[in-house]
């Protein structure tokens, strides 16, 4: 399965799963009132549209350069797992706080608790599936070591926000889970608002964590492998004496990168036969790195 395959078809199955945990929520939450079960109702409906959101982004980055975008649209995907970010911290998040705050003047107890708690448990099973898959992909394209690594090098985008989302979605619903039994088992709602308010301050950490990570590849981050001593090894074999003077790197997309080096000729006089050796310094770079999409190399003496 190819990067990209991988990654929608992770987000196809979130997308799913948080639609039918979505209108658990909202069902549930309308029959009981509950504070915590409308609040990840609301989380869970903006996880629907932020995945949709990412089947965009995925769509758009995949269009062919353009004059006016010569090196593609692969930061499409940044930009919407951007959008993602900010929708997770004001639809989900701080309307989740504002709910529980405005609960935590009612005094009526819960209706129906019993259904709370079982679509609380119906929706952590169906969360821990999607969260399953999205781990699976993880653990198959992490080559950084720890998840914690991962989350600060990985380029991809639109797996990084549906891990975080999955993560915070089964935080969340623990959260609401003991809140919401603590109501039940004492007759007090006021843990029903605590609850609210503690996935709204979950959701708002996390999408804050998350827009800081994405803001970064949308400015333009170098890659996550250093490529410069495979490009000088490469070099030194196809030029005789030829160095590599400078090398920029840049990530243009979740899977794609643009690379420009300046290389000395070392002891090769002949223009055409220079020449040559470039063009097959660029197939074996790209032969090695595939992910290298566009190559500009400058012959230079000069440091």
């Amino acid at each position: 399965m190819s990067s990209a395959g991988g990654s929608v078809k992770v987000i196809i199955i979130a997308l799913f799963a948080n639609l039918g945990i979505a209108l658990s929520k909202l069902v549930g939450a309308i029959i009981s009132g509950s504070a915590s079960l409308l609040a990840e109702a609301i989380h869970s409906f903006v996880d629907c549209t932020n995945q949709a959101l990412l089947l965009v982004g995925n769509k758009a980055a995949s269009k062919a350069p353009s004059i006016k975008h010569p090196l593609g649209y692969g930061r499409e995907a940044f930009f919407w797992s951007f959008i993602v970010a900010i929708l997770l911290f004001s639809l989900g998040g701080v309307f989740s706080v504002y709910e529980g705050i405005h609960k935590l003047s009612s005094h009526e107890p819960m209706e129906s608790p019993l259904l709370v708690v079982i679509i609380l448990l119906i929706a952590i099973g169906l969360e821990s599936y999607s969260f399953k898959a999205c781990i699976n992909e993880v653990k198959h394209k992490n080559r950084f070591g720890s998840l914690w690594a991962w989350f600060k090098k990985t380029t991809e985008a639109e797996l990084l926000v549906i891990f975080t989302e999955d993560l915070a979605a089964l935080l969340g619903l623990i959260f609401a889970l003991v809140c919401v039994s603590v109501a039940w088992a004492t007759g007090n709602p006021l843990w029903d608002a605590i609850g609210s308010i503690m996935v709204g301050v979950l959701l708002v950490s996390v999408a804050l964590l998350l827009s800081v990570e994405i803001k970064s590849l949308i400015i333009g981050e170098a890659p996550s492998i250093d490529l410069r001593p495979a490009v000088e090894s490469i070099v030194s074999e196809k030029i005789p004496g030829g160095r590599v003077l400078a090398l920029l790197a840049l990530q243009t997309g979740a899977s794609e990168i643009m690379l420009s080096y300046k290389i000395t000729p070392g002891s090769m006089t002949n223009v055409k036969s220079l020449i040559d050796a470039i063009n097959e310094v660029e197939a074996e770079v790209k032969s090695r790195f595939p992910e290298v999409k566009w190559q500009f190399v400058e012959p230079d003496n000069h440091e």
